[in-house]
């Protein structure tokens, strides 16, 4: 038994069981749909091969996308990669719910596995409820008469009260897994580190999750949060906020991804927190074909910002070789445009030396490193979380976690 307060998955017996996991291998996929591979599949597949090693049948649950959005498809392609690392056959199975499924679950043996279809093509799978009421969702209703135990190991996706995040922890003993494990612990070890986490950068294109955890650190957990270096789209919405132009490709961009109902949140906060929260003195634009930098006082008007630009690069630089603990969410710039990878390639480049808690995370921010050159072993912990991430160090609830302290307390008697 750990000295957690959920259970881990070395608590129990898998022999003869079956198993389901609930993963995250959300990918970024190319023009033609096409699944890019990333560090998610070898990491998950850690988990499904101590299970499949212990006997258990297993059942992985992932999702891929938002509904609406181009990158929002089956998990076919996932399966395939998947197999690659598990070392064995991935099963891929069209449907999430059916009675084709059912069969396919019961004639399942030992160390089989299959990859249920999205979990988001499910309606009532992201729909707004608590852990009691995702209870009943279809997913649980339909697998948990299936399964012996529930494995939670997405961390990446505890920030989110969803039926296949929650939805089993009253109803199967729901059992933190592998990786669920080693992002806990490495990122909370961010939070204990001397001081805490003194300086953050932050970047990429999901911000919605940077708008709501900034919110609450500055609210309720000032000393954790000195510094916020920006970029990508999140610095472009506050240049934005504060009336400066960030030329109309910029604001095609933050205004197709839903991001300017974000305009008045992140107005107040720029403003109140102006001394906190540093933006790009100057960036990098496209003209030509090339690289032009140019101060934040004369982007023009038909411009695009695709990355933060030499001044600011090196204030940035010079704020983090004076921190103790730096968080970076997110990539500074269109890094997979040549040309633009500079600033998001000098910050790494410090980080690789540097002498303090150096955690990086979200996998937007994991493929920029990968792509760029850089390994795991250039910092101190690399996470597959993002959002995730930043929400448990802000000191946020994390429904996942609740969910697996709830199933611990109706549980624990197993053990």
């Amino acid at each position: 038994m750990s000295n957690l307060d959920f259970f881990c998955i070395e608590d129990f017996d898998f022999n003869g069981k079956t198993v389901a996991v609930r993963v995250d291998l959300n990918s970024h996929v190319d023009e033609n749909l096409n699944v890019i591979e990333n560090k998610r599949f070898e990491r998950y597949a850690r988990t499904i091969k101590y299970l499949r090693n212990k006997g258990a049948k297993v059942i992985v649950l992932a999702h891929q996308g938002r509904f609406g959005e181009t990158d929002f498809i089956s998990l076919e392609q996932h399966a395939k990669i998947f197999s690659k690392y598990v070392g064995a056959e991935v099963k891929f199975i069209p449907e999430t719910i059916s009675e084709k499924t059912k069969y396919e679950i019961k004639q399942m043996k030992e160390g089989d596995v299959i990859l249920l279809n999205n979990v988001r093509f499910l309606k009532d799978e992201t729909e707004k409820k608590s852990i009691e009421e995702h209870a009943s969702s279809s997913l649980v209703r339909f697998l948990s008469p299936l399964i012996d135990y529930y494995v939670l190991d997405a961390f990446s996706v505890a920030h989110r009260s969803q039926a296949s995040i929650v939805g089993f922890a009253t109803v199967k003993p729901t059992i933190a897994g592998i990786v669920f494990i080693d992002e806990y612990k490495s990122i909370k070890k961010a939070l204990e580190m001397t001081l805490g986490v003194n300086t953050w950068v932050m970047g990429g294109a999901k911000i919605d999750d940077c708008i709501k955890v900034l919110k609450h650190l500055f609210e309720h957990k000032p000393d954790a949060i000195e510094r916020v270096l920006t970029g990508g789209l999140l610095s472009n919405l506050f240049l934005y906020a504060l009336g400066y132009e960030i030329g109309s490709g910029s604001l095609s961009i933050l205004r197709y991804k839903g991001h300017l109902k974000l305009l008045d949140d992140a107005k107040n906060l720029i403003t109140k927190y102006s001394k906190e929260i540093i933006l790009p003195e100057d960036v990098a634009i496209e003209k030509d074909g090339n690289r032009v930098e140019v101060d934040i006082d004369d982007v023009p008007e038909n411009a695009t910002i695709l990355d933060v630009s030499t001044k600011t690069i090196e204030k940035y630089k010079e704020i983090i070789a004076g921190s103790r603990t730096v968080v970076v969410k997110g990539p500074l710039g269109m890094y997979e445009k040549k040309g633009f990878e500079k600033g998001t390639k000098e910050i790494f480049k410090l980080l690789s030396t540097f002498d303090g808690y150096s955690l990086v995370g979200g996998g937007d921010t994991s493929l920029a490193m990968e792509t760029l050159g850089f390994s795991e072993k250039d910092f101190s912990y690399v996470s597959i979380s993002g959002g995730a991430m930043i929400t448990f160090l802000s000191g946020r609830k994390m429904p996942g976690l609740e969910a697996l302290r709830l199933s611990y307390q109706k549980f624990k008697d197993l053990i």
